[in-house]
């Protein structure tokens, strides 16, 4: 069974405290992955700003054995980097890595659990 990475992308920003809860829902997955023989790495990458961008993040990813890789945008919505600037890295980094498979999610916010739970955080601040 291939080793299968994932990657949380972000945009990115000068705040490097801005990446803290980037870092945590990393740490949440890999946790959650640990029982999964098969589960590769968690890791960021970002658009912009910060470090590391997706083509060095999955490079990363193969060097520690990964086969496949998912891209997951931590994003609310699909905006022009999401349908523009995404697809073009996605493509590069599959050229680059002709041997590992590269899949990407859609932006978390189109799923309806992930809308869900944000509901759930917004009832709860007006009680």
């Amino acid at each position: 069974m291939a080793t299968h990475g994932l990657i949380l992308f972000g945009h990115g920003a000068r705040d490097p405290r801005w990446r803290e809860p980037f870092e945590r829902l990393a740490a949440k997955l890999q946790a959650l992955r640990s029982s999964d023989d098969a589960a590769g790495p968690v890791a960021l990458a970002f658009l912009e700003l910060m470090e590391p961008d997706l083509p060095t993040a999955v490079g990363q990813l193969v060097a520690q054995g990964c086969e496949a890789i998912t891209v997951v945008p931590v994003f609310f919505g699909q905006g022009g980097h999401i349908r523009k600037d995404l697809p073009e890295l996605i493509e590069r980094c599959r050229e680059s890595q002709p041997d590992v498979q590269i899949d990407c999610a859609v932006a978390v916010g189109e799923d309806e659990a992930v809308l869900d739970a944000v509901a759930q955080y917004c009832l709860r601040q007006a009680k």
